[in-house]
């Protein structure tokens, strides 16, 4: 099974899209200025995509901890009730 997770953070595969469509357009006819703005849009697509997946993962694991709440306040001392 693919993990696409990973697949989607990975900086070779966008590195890979970015190329390929950059190389596209130039065959095109498009000029490498226009090129370069698509591969600027393309990676900061990436890094979006990689920041909220990472957030996501990191809700997940904060969501699977337990919070213990007590009935004692830290500050009191025994017998200060």
């Amino acid at each position: 099974m693919i993990d696409w997770k990973r697949k989607l953070t990975s900086r070779k595969l966008w590195l890979s899209i970015c190329s390929f469509v950059t190389m596209l357009l130039i065959y095109f006819g498009k000029t490498e200025s226009e090129a370069a703005q698509v591969a600027a849009l393309i990676m900061a697509g990436a890094t979006v995509i990689g920041y909220v997946i990472g957030e996501g993962l990191a809700d997940s694991s904060n969501s699977n901890t337990t919070n213990i709440i007590s009935d004692t306040d830290p500050e009191e001392k025994d017998g200060d009730a």
